[in-house]
């Protein structure tokens, strides 16, 4: 009989909570140095999901990279490669656009074993099981070996990668510990987690559980003290009092009571919405929308990144997607926009106030603006245990949005960006894909009437092919023909038929085409501008080639390669959706921003050549409506380290 994967004597185990160890046959591997060890920690955070070469990148190097990080992180992977290989494991490390994927089974990695026994431990507590409960809980909570990836603290991104495993992990015990002191388990209780709430002593849900054991095995005094210890450690540390669940304990124990505290029956709450209306004309992307709701409602898309240039619809689709899962999510849609009017971005303390207030969450805003970290904590318990959908538009980096997100829970998030946010691990990411022809002309018809779209369908389609096809631009052009009822659509087709009058014509009221394109030209680095600035010579509405960039860029191929992956991580250039070789693919600019930078180019905006470090470049940027006044930008610190980096990488 062929033995079962636990038999096996090359059966291979990835553990990370606890310290990172890898076996196979029950002997521990050698995982190398203390940089592989990270690579290998990151990819198993998150199991079967690509990880970026920037995430990867930014945890082995807190710090600035070296130039020669992605050839150390190749030799990494590659002896990766070869232990699990001689460990009877081939094939499970590959390399994927943008990344790495590591594949692992649920028997072969703790952390994937921890998680389904923790949801099917939640799922028996909600379907009224309590002993299948507490042995499939107890069962994920023994495999934790101490605090995860200790060794490896050095790199924040898995610091936080083992706080989010902690969290985790706190709150599976906390669910354990109500339900097996429901069943009378109390003095078993009481002193198990005694350890626990002294290493979390701000843990309320932990303190609360415990001051009932306490109680209910007969302990009152000691269950007294511990709420006295809580409400002097929140008083002195964060300022604040007890939560209301944990005052409810209290007076239990107080009256002296053996009953379960239970809130007083309350009316249920309506569901909390911050969201603009629906777009009552939305078009196009049914299958792009059928995807993505998909993905959110059965837990793939746990946070889904929308990535599209400016005016591409991210911010629509979103908002129609979540109107579209009201049913889903009754505990509350929420956006937020990461970004002020001008352009700049929000601090945190704003975000969080805003979340707190329309999630009616005061003692988060209690926190603020003093204790941003504590507050953000608070957020996330409550988002990970609230079936809330949670809207982030314009998003600038990951930075930005990774304290609002939970490692686990019921609820979702949708984030829309310019950016790829590559440094956002095990994530699903949708790329917004242009409108077809056909919606572009039916989006028009629902804005100006589909009788005079029909009357002169070939003036229509010139229309919106000026624009790109970009719904932004559909729009706008529509508004203005709504307000030139007069105008035939082909007068005005004519007069978007010259490439340099398209911005002026898309520039009346608001929004505008070049305020929008503006936000996002502000955002980009010196070395971004100045390349977009050349590529925008390159001939409209034809895709271009390395070899093309490099002639506009007037640098060798390699560096001319780097700097079109750095403008297509920050969603300036649109690259191949399949693999393809770096010399054979075809990039483009998206129609409104090759248009926009063409102005910049034809308004007195001078640069320097990309010729090498030496350089010390001035841009002036004079173009009116981009910068108001004319403003002479020199080269940042920053900037000057980047120039630098990239021509020595490239050379």
């Amino acid at each position: 009989m062929p033995l079962s994967d636990e038999e096996s004597p090359r059966a291979v185990r990835f553990s990370l909570l606890g310290p990172l160890t890898v076996t196979s046959g029950g002997h521990a591997l050698a995982l190398g140095p203390l940089k592989q060890r990270a690579v290998l920690a990151m990819l198993l955070c998150h199991p079967n999901t690509p990880v970026s070469v920037d995430c990867l990148t930014g945890t082995v190097w807190p710090g600035e990279a070296p130039r020669t990080a992605r050839k150390n992180l190749q030799k990494y992977v590659w002896a990766l490669r070869r232990l699990l290989c001689e460990a009877g494991r081939p094939g499970g490390l590959d390399l994927v656009p943008g990344g790495y994927l590591l594949r692992v089974s649920e028997e072969e990695a703790d952390t994937l074993r921890f998680l389904a026994l923790a949801a099917a431990g939640r799922e028996a507590v909600r379907g009224g099981d309590p002993d299948t409960a507490t042995e499939l809980l107890r069962r994920a909570l023994d495999l934790w070996q101490g605090p995860p990836l200790a060794e490896l603290a050095d790199s924040e991104p898995l610091r936080a990668e083992a706080d989010r495993l902690t969290s985790r992990y706190l709150s599976a015990y906390e669910t354990w510990a109500e339900t097996a002191s429901a069943q009378g388990s109390n003095a078993e209780v009481a002193e198990a987690v005694a350890d626990i709430a002294e290493q979390h002593p701000l843990r309320e849900r932990l303190r609360a559980v415990q001051m009932i054991a306490l109680h209910r095995a007969g302990r009152q005094s000691e269950a007294l003290a511990v709420y006295e210890t809580l409400r002097q450690l929140l008083a002195r540390e964060l300022g604040l009092p007890p939560s209301a669940a944990m005052e409810e304990a209290y007076r239990v124990v107080l009256a002296g009571t053996l009953a379960t505290p239970t809130p007083a029956p309350q009316r249920q709450a309506p569901a909390r919405t911050l969201l603009p209306p629906d777009t009552p004309d939305y078009t196009g992307r049914q299958e792009q929308l059928a995807e993505l709701g998909d993905a959110v409602r059965r837990g793939i898309g746990h946070v889904t990144v929308l990535v599209g240039p400016v005016g591409s619809g991210k911010s629509a689709l979103m908002v129609h997607l979540a109107h579209s899962l009201r049913e889903h999510f009754p505990d509350g849609r929420l956006l937020v926009d990461l970004r002020r009017a001008d352009g700049t971005n929000r601090p945190l303390t704003a975000v969080l106030s805003e979340l707190a207030r329309a999630a009616r969450l005061d003692r988060v805003t209690a926190l603020l603006p003093d204790h941003p970290e504590q507050a953000a904590a608070l957020w996330r318990d409550w988002f990970a245990e609230h079936r809330v959908l949670l809207l982030l538009e314009n998003a600038p980096d990951e930075a930005a949005v990774r304290p609002l997100l939970p490692g686990t829970g019921a609820g979702a998030a949708v984030i829309a960006s310019r950016s790829w946010l590559a440094g956002l691990a095990g994530v699903h990411r949708t790329a917004m894909t242009p409108l077809t022809v056909e919606e572009s002309m039916e989006l028009l018809g629902h804005i100006i009437g589909p009788s005079r779209v029909g009357a002169d369908r070939a003036s229509a389609r010139r229309i919106v092919e000026a624009g790109g096809l970009s719904p932004l631009a559909v729009r706008i052009s529509g508004q203005r023909l709504v307000v030139l009822r007069h105008l035939p659509l082909s007068e005005y087709a004519d007069r978007l038929s010259e490439p340099a009058a398209v911005i002026d014509e898309l520039s009346v009221g608001d929004p505008t085409v070049r305020n929008r394109m503006a936000d996002g030209w502000r955002t980009l680095t010196y070395l971004g501008r100045s390349a977009l600035l050349r590529l925008g010579r390159l001939p409209l509405a034809r895709p271009f080639t390395l070899g093309d960039a490099a002639t506009a860029l007037r640098l060798p191929e390699p560096a001319a390669l780097r700097f079109l992956e750095l403008l297509i991580d920050t969603g300036a250039l649109v690259c191949p959706s399949t693999e393809v070789a770096a010399h054979a693919a075809l990039y483009e600019l998206p129609r409104l921003a090759h248009l926009c930078l063409r102005e910049l180019g034809g308004r007195g905006e001078s640069f320097t050549t990309l010729a090498g470090p030496a350089d010390m470049p001035v841009v002036n940027y004079r173009a009116t409506g981009w910068e108001p006044g004319g403003v002479t930008v020199l080269m940042t610190p920053r900037d000057r380290v980047e120039w630098e980096d990239t021509w020595n990488w490239a050379s």
